[in-house]
Parts: C-alpha cells; sequence; structure tokens
C-alpha cells in the first residue's frame, strides 16, 4: 500500500474515531479573578478570555453547546476559568524574557446521584520575540492561549477517565502522560478503589507542597484509607499547629482504632489547647458516628 493512501486512510479513521467518542454538554464559560480585568499586558477582556476558552474546550471534539431537545437528566457542565497571574520572567541562560500566564478551570455538575467538581490548571509560555510593548502583549496572549489550550486538553481527559471502568483506569496508571495517571488516580480514589491508597500514601509522604499535602490527605478521607492514619499521624510532627489540627479532623473523618487512640491521646496530652480542643472534638464526633444507624453499613466499606 503506497504511504499517501495508508496516510489518508488514518486520517480518515482517526476523524472517524474522534466523532464518535461522546461529547460533554457545556454552559456558557464563567471568567473569574481581578487578572483579566484592566490588564494592559492581556489587552482583553473577559468576555474575549471566555471566548478563547470556549474555542479551545470545542477544539478537543468532547464539548458542545447543550443540545434544546436533550433529556432534562442530562445536565452540562459549568465551566469557571480563573487565571491567577500574568507575568513575565527571565530564565538562566536565555536572553530573552517569557511572558507566562497560569489558569485554574473548574468543573462543576449537578443535578446527579451526587454534585461533581473537578480542577485542572495550566500554566502557558511564550518567548517575548519583540522588547516593545505590543511585543510583550503578544507574548502574553500567546502564553494565555496556551494554558487555555492545556486546561480544555486536561477538562477532556477528565471526564473521559470518568468514562473509563476500573480496569481501564488502573491501566492509566502506568500511562506515559502524567495527566491519564493523575486522572485515572483521581478517579479511583472517587469510587473508593483498593490500588488508589498505596498511591495517595506514597504521594503524601513525597509531596513538599501544602496544596498537594490538602488534596492528597482529602482524598484519602473521602476514601475512608485507614491505612494512611498511620502516615498522617507521622506528617503531623513538627507541623505548625494550624495544619496540625486539620490533620487530626483528618484522622477523625477516617476513624477505626488507630485514629481513635490517637485522637484520645492528643485530646489528653497535647501541649496547644487548641490542637487538644480539635481533638476532642474529632473524637465526639468519632462517637457519634460509631452510634448511627449506617455506621455498621459505612465500616464495611473502609479501605483497610
Amino acid at each position: 500500500m503506497k504511504p499517501a493512501l495508508l496516510l489518508a486512510i488514518c486520517v480518515v479513521l482517526l476523524g472517524a474515531c474522534r466523532s464518535q467518542a461522546p461529547r460533554h454538554p457545556m454552559a456558557p464559560v464563567e471568567v473569574s479573578g481581578a487578572t483579566v480585568r484592566d490588564n494592559a499586558l492581556l489587552g482583553l477582556a473577559p468576555e474575549g478570555v471566555g471566548v478563547l476558552l470556549t474555542d479551545a474546550l470545542k477544539a478537543t471534539g468532547r464539548f458542545e453547546a447543550p443540545k434544546e431537545d436533550a433529556p432534562r437528566e442530562v445536565r452540562p457542565w459549568r465551566m469557571t476559568l480563573d487565571v491567577p497571574f500574568t507575568r513575565e520572567v527571565l530564565k538562566d541562560g536565555d536572553p530573552r524574557s517569557f511572558a507566562e500566564v497560569g489558569a485554574n478551570l473548574e468543573l462543576e455538575r449537578f443535578g446527579a446521584n451526587h454534585p461533581q467538581h473537578y480542577e485542572v490548571v495550566g500554566l502557558g509560555e511564550a518567548p517575548v520575540l519583540e522588547d516593545t510593548p505590543a511585543g510583550r502583549q503578544a507574548a502574553m496572549r500567546e502564553a494565555l492561549r496556551s494554558a487555555l489550550r492545556q486546561v480544555a486538553e486536561s477538562a477532556a481527559l477528565q471526564l473521559a477517565a470518568l468514562e473509563r471502568n476500573d480496569e481501564a483506569l488502573v491501566q492509566d496508571l502506568k500511562a506515559s502522560d502524567s495527566r491519564i495517571r493523575e486522572f485515572a488516580l483521581r478517579t479511583l480514589a472517587e469510587r473508593q478503589h483498593p490500588s488508589a491508597a498505596p498511591l495517595l500514601i506514597e504521594r503524601l509522604k513525597e509531596a513538599s507542597d501544602a496544596e498537594t499535602v490538602r488534596k492528597t490527605m482529602g482524598a484519602l478521607v473521602e476514601m475512608k484509607a485507614r491505612v494512611a492514619v498511620p502516615v498522617l499521624i507521622d506528617l503531623a510532627r513538627g507541623r505548625d499547629l494550624g495544619f496540625v489540627q486539620e490533620i487530626v479532623f483528618a484522622v477523625g473523618e477516617i476513624g477505626g482504632p488507630e485514629a481513635e487512640a490517637y485522637l484520645y491521646t492528643v485530646a489528653q496530652g497535647h501541649d496547644a489547647p487548641a490542637v487538644q480542643a480539635a481533638a476532642q472534638q474529632a473524637l465526639d464526633t468519632l462517637y457519634a458516628v460509631r452510634k448511627s444507624p449506617t455506621a455498621e453499613a459505612r465500616g464495611s466499606d473502609h479501605a483497610d
């Protein structure tokens, strides 16, 4: 078969597969935050940024405007974009400056069995090719478009993960694309799949920034992963009091004998009264949950 003909067949098949992929209805995007208002570096109103994001989402082939004849139970995804910063930076060994734009996209959908909420992030950059106001603005806009493409692609990958079964998601944990691994892990944790807990615990041990630690803790709490309790207890050592209180409440939410023993010890003997009070509150909540009629049913679902 001639190479040109083979290439044409591949393009046709790729287009067919893309057209057959389910599309997600989306409400008109919202743009929030002060960074896109009166920003001379961008020179775009929030509405203009919203148009660029809408175009980027539709370009993935996975998003579309809601259909008028769609069933009422098919709810569109609400998209809210925040641009936390636009900045110009220098890089070691490069005489040029670079425009950088950060983007956070929240996806929400209501009306299903439970509300769904996800967040994806992007960081776009572009070199400043001309040392003039116009050149800087052109670079900043290119960085913005790059950031929007990233969050649009990540949004499509996140929703694609929701459509996959557990076995496929476990395989996705080995994917070369770090985003696919991340969204597979996030979805497995949401489903309380046992394979997610060890990976989350490993991430908790290695995480250096507070935001990653908090998100990982939240996922383990959602899973009621009792195997995470010893790691959380170790994590509390040497931390500031506010963070220790967060860990205390996380341990209480997970529950189990080890959590109960830890909370009792902290409530009785911690040096800081605020931490003692937090531990006692978490302990009281734990006792109340244990006495509730559904406690036994919930306990059978815990990741041990």
